[in-house]
């Protein structure tokens, strides 16, 4: 059975989107996943299709309503569905490589995308929804981040990437940042690749490898590092 994504939203029109090229509309054109993008205005009562309404106790802005977002998920994700339910939202638990590694291993995702000021935290509680975060930053809707994580996750399906091994050394899979790369011309521009990369000695190379990502870990990312460090003390 293939991977399953329904994303519930007020723009249809935006997906596949990218998820419709490269990797991920190949995988998408060859059945490895499907997706569903289900208009939640479709689940409006008036004739106006109305879907959010003014925040009680006042403050600018709208907030997604209960009602209509919770009778769009039902008929998106009836009873025995077992698919995790997202809500992308800026306060949500930051996505980690781990999560997406989760997400690929089930059988599919449901993801709400929010618009306006939020959504009504009545419906969030109902109906299981799990916030996740892509960034400390506001979007103008949870589009964006629902096609990020979608592209994260279907790239780690069976059969996606043509190697199967290479995604084992990115940045994340190992709590380390990637480790530079280069490639043909030798020389550019006055600089030439480094001379350990050429050697032909596989270990000698994978610990160059080692040593920059590290580096680069310690310099960009030192939290990653300290977490790593957290994490192998808890398991001595």
């Amino acid at each position: 059975m293939s991977f399953r994504a329904t994303v519930l939203t007020l723009f249809p029109e935006m997906f596949p989107g990218p998820l419709g090229v490269s990797l991920a509309g190949k995988a998408l054109a060859a059945g490895i996943w499907s997706l569903e993008a289900v208009d939640i205005r479709d689940y409006a009562t008036d004739r106006h299709r109305s879907v959010d309404d003014t925040p009680a106790g006042g403050g600018p802005g709208m907030v997604m309503r209960a009602d209509v977002l919770a009778s769009a998920i039902d008929v998106a994700s009836p009873a025995g569905d077992e698919r995790p339910r997202l809500l992308m939202s800026p306060r949500g638990t930051p996505l980690t490589q781990a999560r997406v590694r989760g997400l690929a291993a089930g059988p599919g995702v449901v993801i709400v995308c929010g618009r306006f000021e939020g959504v009504d935290e009545r419906v969030i509680a109902a109906r299981g929804l799990e916030e996740v975060s892509i960034g400390d930053y506001v979007l103008s809707g949870g589009e964006p981040a629902a096609i990020v994580v979608l592209d994260a996750v279907v790239r780690l399906l069976p059969g996606v990437m043509g190697e199967a091994l290479s995604g084992e050394d990115e940045s994340f899979e190992v709590g380390l940042l990637e480790h530079p790369h280069y490639t043909r011309p030798r020389v550019f521009e006055g600089c030439e690749i480094p001379e350990i990369l050429l050697s032909g000695d596989h270990g000698a190379i994978a610990r160059w490898r080692r040593a920059e990502a590290e580096w680069a870990t310690a310099e960009r990312r030192p939290d990653l590092l300290a977490r790593r460090d957290a994490k192998q003390k808890k398991t001595k």
